[in-house]
């Protein structure tokens, strides 16, 4: 809880900055813009949390976003399916990812980087097939202009991926901090063996991590296919990734599992979106963004060793 209270005060001191420096930074359309891009970003960094707790990791959210949304417009553009159903079928594309990962890491135990760096690599180069390398994009949503709503439409000024981040957010909560299944993902990124000789199915705790993991995943796919309305099957959510592994472990999660909190995530998530605005109100060079989130997390991890360390030094 430390943890998140120090993040918070450090969002709410570079927003404060950021304001003086840049008077922009407040107006309306930038706040909006700000809030739906964390909302899209924050669901899948909760997602991808829920792995980093059980002490796994998932590469492959940037190159499923590409294959999703490139089904997503098979669907809707060249196939004519009611949105509604294509939507259930990318959230089960999804779900079938993240069985897949699962049943690698929890049963034939394949190293989770292993596992999702060949599921990024797989999943980038059959999108790249399907479009034939080839940009998609959605047009003016002729079919589909409730589902393009729902993506990039406000409720009451508030931008509709926010507003799904705080369900998706509250629902997680819950999951996390007041279920046993909560409780048992916990235990499992602590010591995933003695978790196992106190009768827990760990197998089961890893492979819904992941589970959870794809299925936030294919909602951010849907939502950015339609923010971005161009979808480039080589470049579509490149090092997506990065960001929500650096806002999972700004957040307090540990790469070394048995630790994350959902708040504390999304956070993170809002701290990095902040920076990236500054980088945007500042003029200050968009190639410098990647270096950032590389400097993120390893501060990030910086600071995890030291603090373990001083635990297990008092101890």
């Amino acid at each position: 809880m430390k943890k998140v209270v120090g993040l918070f005060v450090i969002f709410v001191l570079l927003c404060v900055s950021l304001s003086i420096m840049n008077p922009r930074f407040l107006s309306t359309a930038n706040l909006q813009n700000l809030a739906r891009v964390v909302g899209m970003f924050g669901i899948f960094s909760i997602g991808v949390g829920f792995v980093i707790i059980t002490g796994g990791i998932d590469l492959s959210v940037g190159s499923l976003f590409a294959l999703l949304g490139i089904l997503l417009y098979l669907f809707l553009v060249q196939w004519h399916i009611w949105w509604g159903l294509a939507v259930i079928l990318i959230l089960l594309i999804a779900m079938l990812v993240g069985f897949f990962h699962g049943l690698l890491v929890a049963k034939l135990k394949v190293q989770p980087f292993i596992a999702t760096l060949c599921g990024m690599l797989i999943y980038r180069g059959l999108a790249q097939f399907i479009a034939n390398d080839a940009t998609k994009g959605f047009g003016y949503s002729e079919g589909f202009e409730r589902l393009n709503h729902l993506a990039t439409g406000s409720l009451w000024g508030i931008p509709m991926p926010f507003i799904f981040l705080v369900i998706i957010g509250f629902f997680t909560w819950l999951l996390l901090h007041q279920t046993v299944y909560g409780r048992y993902l916990t235990a499992v990124g602590c010591n995933e063996q003695a978790t196992r000789y106190s009768g827990v199915n760990t197998d089961r705790v890893i492979l819904c991590a992941y589970i959870i993991s794809s299925f936030l995943a294919g909602i951010s796919a849907i939502l950015l296919a339609f923010y971005s309305n161009a979808i480039a099957p080589s470049s579509h959510g490149s090092f997506y990734e990065l960001y929500a592994i650096a806002a999972a472990v700004l957040g307090g999660c540990s790469l070394r599992g048995g630790e994350g909190t959902i708040i504390g995530i999304v956070i993170g998530t809002a701290l990095l979106q902040v920076l990236q605005n500054l980088v945007n109100l500042l003029g200050i060079p968009s190639s410098l963004n990647t270096s950032v989130m590389g400097a993120v997390i390893l501060v990030s991890v910086v600071v995890d060793l030291v603090m373990k360390q001083r635990k297990s030094n008092k101890v």
